[in-house]
């Protein structure tokens, strides 16, 4: 499948309408979006689930130069949704603030390449898992850190409640590290490349994408044991059951058909 033919089954066929919107009360009827796919939508519940996600985390989620907003977890959402049959609206508002706004009942769900963790777990319930992924750092691309080694003493940019993060934290001691958080990837990156840090702390198959498109950076160090984790959608525990079931429905349905290959690979392969 072509990035487009993906982004078509994004905006075009998927269950739900999809718009960047300001924290809006979750399953109602009537979420304040007039899109002609949310009226085409299979849905006879006449509930609109509202989906947080992050803003700037390519290959999952991002804006594309068409202004459309994309990413292997957008697909992979509009294809379940499809197949499901239930409406959505995505509120595109950060990692950290997704979470907030989950935790907060303003959302019913949370799709951001988010990592199944054991703290996680304590409040939120995780769908099976649909992306493995794990931890790195990245410094300038042709600078002077090429290491972990060479990091010693630096200040570094992580981004908040994040599991690369947490990997950071994890050697911050070792490696005399001072650490600087960002709410999102795109400034987090900035921060290496004008010199304020040394480098990032990331999740490879984001980092790897945006050094394919030419981000300026280069991966220094993974970690691939410890802080590697599978991605999975959320629902705040105990609450939106029928949501999570549909969600794994759905999911498993996809990969049977093959279109979560073709979703993956549009991002990764192409």
């Amino acid at each position: 499948m072509s990035a487009s033919v993906s982004r078509r089954t994004f905006l075009g066929i998927a269950g739900g309408a999809v718009s960047v919107l300001g924290l809006v009360a979750c399953n109602s009827a009537d979420s304040g979006t007039t899109d002609d796919a949310s009226a085409a939508s299979d849905d006879t519940s006449g509930t609109t689930y509202i989906i947080a996600t992050d803003t700037t985390f390519a290959p999952f989620e991002f804006t594309n130069e068409a202004g459309e907003f994309v990413g292997i977890d957008m697909d992979i959402l509009a294809a379940v949704a499809a197949d499901q049959g239930f409406a959505y609206d995505v509120n595109s508002l950060g990692f950290e603030a997704a979470c907030a706004a989950l935790e907060s009942n303003q959302a019913d769900g949370v799709i951001a390449g988010m990592s199944i963790t054991e703290e996680r777990q304590e409040s939120y319930d995780f769908s099976d898992p649909y992306y493995d992924s794990y931890v790195c750092a990245a410094a300038r691309d042709g600078g002077d850190y090429q290491s972990l080694e060479d990091l010693r003493g630096q200040t570094v940019a992580c981004k908040t409640a994040t599991q690369s993060a947490s990997w950071a934290e994890s050697i911050a001691e070792e490696y005399g590290l001072t650490i600087t958080y960002f709410t999102d990837s795109d400034m987090m990156y900035q921060d290496v490349l004008t010199g304020n840090s040394a480098a990032c702390f990331e999740d490879y198959p984001v980092m790897a994408y945006g050094v394919a498109q030419g981000n300026g950076l280069t991966v220094i160090a993974t970690e691939e044991e410890e802080f590697a984790t599978p991605y999975a959608f959320a629902v705040l525990k105990g609450q939106n059951a029928d949501l999570l079931e549909m969600f794994n429905a759905g999911l498993a349905n996809i990969r049977e058909s093959g279109e979560y290959d073709e979703i993956v690979a549009a991002y990764l392969e192409a």
